[in-house]
């Protein structure tokens, strides 16, 4: 069969003539080869990877990955097509596969690096992280296309960015702030400074002018007394006028002094109301690096304390480990020594078996030897090993030994001559056997009587005394 595969497609065959596996665009498979169709599109893959700083601040890290095979090297289309194209490119063993690499190496590099490092360096972070994801994926084939790493985000209960643009909005808000003050006191001192500069020469012109103007009218006059006490009384009046303006400008210079002196103290409070924020978020700051520092002392502490608590645990492993081995070691030994005994007990039935097997043998070749020579009479050779043995000697024993202490009475009855009895033939016989009946029943009854004192019936008859 010939197959052809598609632009993004390739063809694995194995089988039959093919020592590893042969890749090809287009090929004949023959009946005795299996040919496999895998795609080498690239696919992308989603992750957030949890991970956490070296000052054990956790965050994630949402980043996507475009991954396929390597298409420019034949040996990483091998290894994708001999590893990862037998599942499907979607499924949960090639996400969990590519997800654990990088989550891994995230990781990794993440413990290594301050949270400050990874937020600014990100282009350094993306970089250290795609260099070694992709050493990894070498081993499969696989190459990355494109690496989109997202901004950080934060743990759910562990508000680190939140906090950090936070501070850097209140920062410059309140930098904004003490900017518009200082400007607008600036503003206003510089306002009533040149308000207050140009009433000054504008009263002192308008006087030197009027001043000059009754000057050159008193010299006008005819009368110079009338025209001097004019001028006295004018210039008087100026005077006062000018002393009037004089208070005036003096009253505005206390009211704009104080004016600057209020501003002043609003900015040095301002300034020290900043200081005291500033004061308080260094304390803040300090208070938690020294709760970092406790946590991390603590921490350190409890480590050491499982360390030893560990290494204890392990030397009472290790002593019940070798307590138990020397227990095994001597049930072992006595498994032994009792199979041994049992080895021993056992070849000395054995051979005691067989020494009665032997004897046995010769017995029966004995008794053979004699069943022969009494000419197969079993009834001879019984009673000769009877004799031979003891037996009747035993027997004799045995018995004398069952009457000694019995003491039996012997009754000896004489029936005189058994002639005159019935007659000859058959009437004879009949009457020979019911006379021996008849001469039995006395000494039977007299046996019973003399056993066991019991009377026989009055109608059988009476025992003398």
């Amino acid at each position: 069969m010939f197959k052809v595969a598609r632009a993004s497609q390739y063809l694995a065959i194995t089988g039959g003539g093919i020592e590893d596996i042969k890749l090809s665009k287009k090929s004949w498979v023959l009946p005795w080869q299996r040919c496999t169709v895998f795609d080498v599109s690239p696919v992308n893959y989603t992750f957030k990877v949890q991970a956490m700083s070296a000052e054990k601040l956790p965050f994630v890290l949402p980043a996507v990955f475009t991954i396929g095979p390597r298409v420019d090297d034949t040996e990483a289309l091998i290894l994708y097509a001999r590893l990862i194209s037998p599942h499907d490119k979607q499924s949960n063993h090639v996400n969990e596969l590519v997800e654990g690499v990088i989550e891994g190496e995230t990781r990794v590099l993440a413990a290594s690096m301050t949270m400050e490092e990874i937020f600014k360096g990100t282009k350094e972070f993306k970089k250290e992280v795609f260099d070694k994801v992709q050493l990894e994926l070498d081993q499969f084939g696989l190459v990355i296309y494109n690496a989109n790493v997202k901004q950080l985000v934060d743990v759910p209960g562990h508000e680190y960015f939140s906090y950090l643009g936070q501070k850097t909005q209140m920062e410059a808000a309140n930098q904004a702030r003490i900017d518009v003050a200082e400007a607008k006191m600036k503003g206003e001192i510089g306002a009533k400074e040149r308000t207050g500069l140009t009433l000054q020469n504008a009263a002192k012109i308008d006087a030197e002018s009027k001043i000059i103007s009754m000057q050159r009218q008193g010299e006008g006059t005819k009368a110079e007394i009338k025209v001097k006490t004019e001028v006295k009384v004018f210039e008087n009046q100026k005077e006062a006028d000018v002393a009037k303006a004089n208070s005036e400008l003096a009253m505005k210079k206390a009211a704009w002094t104080k004016d600057a002196k209020v501003a002043e103290v609003e900015a040095t409070k301002a300034v020290a109301l900043r200081e005291a924020e500033l004061q308080t978020q260094v304390e803040k700051m300090n208070a938690l690096t020294r709760t970092e520092k406790l946590k991390a002392e603590f921490l350190s502490k409890a480590s050491v304390e499982y360390e030893t608590k560990v290494q204890e645990a392990n030397w009472e492993l290790y002593n019940k480990q070798k307590q138990a081995e020397a227990v095994l070691y001597e049930k072992q030994k006595q498994a032994e020594a009792q199979k041994a005994e049992a080895d021993a007990t056992f070849y000395s039935k054995q051979r005691e078996a067989e020494g009665l097997v032997a004897l046995a043998s010769a017995q029966g070749t004995y008794l053979r030897t004699l069943l022969d020579a009494v000419q197969n009479d079993y009834s001879c050779l019984r009673d000769f090993l009877m004799i031979n043995n003891g037996t009747y000697q035993e027997i004799a024993k045995t018995n004398a030994l069952a009457v000694r202490d019995l003491q039996p009475k012997i009754s000896v009855w004489n029936h005189g001559g058994e002639q005159g009895i019935g007659g000859a033939g058959g009437s004879g016989n009949a009457m020979k056997d019911i006379a021996g009946l008849y001469k039995m029943l006395p000494p039977v009854l007299d046996t019973v009587y003399q056993q066991t004192g019991m009377q026989p019936p009055a109608w059988i008859g009476t025992l003398s005394k």
